[in-house]
């Protein structure tokens, strides 16, 4: 008689391979790039200054001396906060394991940063920046996964008046078997 074997544990290799792990942060980092990149283009042309590449891969343009290091932390904070927790409930899409990818897109992003300007970031306002991005990307992510993970399931198109009103009948019918 053959043995049967057990079903693997949640959470085991057979739910998160690693490739398909390494594809979603690759897809994470380049949506983090490519809404980076378009933020601060568009910040450059409105404000006329000259756009380079150090605004996005650089640490120096974030500051808090000036206005437009304070727009550059600004649109850090909104593009690794708000936009990558959405795009985390989107490509992820389970609450256990936003706070694993946003961190290490930001881990991801200092090193690049780090291996582009020769340096570890020395303002203060960068590091800030990168740790409220974080924060903001964690909590918007988790929620937005748990929001998406609790919202109610509906088969065959019925409402959820009807499921009440089924409930309702259910009671009742238990009711008068009683009786």
């Amino acid at each position: 008689m053959a043995r049967r074997r057990r079903p693997p544990r949640p959470g085991s290799l057979s739910e998160l391979p690693p490739l398909k792990i390494a594809s979603q942060i690759l897809a994470l980092q380049a949506l983090y790039y490519t809404f980076s990149f378009t933020l601060l283009l568009f910040s450059a042309l409105v404000a006329g200054t000259a756009f380079t590449l150090d605004l996005v891969l650089g640490w120096q343009s974030i500051r808090g001396d000036t206005t437009q290091g304070w727009l550059c932390g600004f649109l850090a904070m909104l593009n690794g906060g708000v936009l990558m927790g959405a795009a985390i409930v989107v490509l992820i899409g389970r609450s256990k394991l936003v706070t694993d990818f946003a961190l290490s897109l930001h881990f991801i992003h200092l090193v690049v940063v780090t291996f582009y300007t020769g340096e570890l970031p020395k303002h203060m306002a960068w590091w800030v920046s990168m740790a409220c991005a974080s924060v903001l990307g964690v909590v918007l992510g988790t929620w937005g996964c748990r929001y998406r993970e609790l919202k109610p399931i509906s088969f065959g198109g019925m409402v959820p008046a009807t499921i009440a009103g089924m409930r309702g009948a259910v009671a009742a019918w238990g009711a008068e078997e009683l009786e």
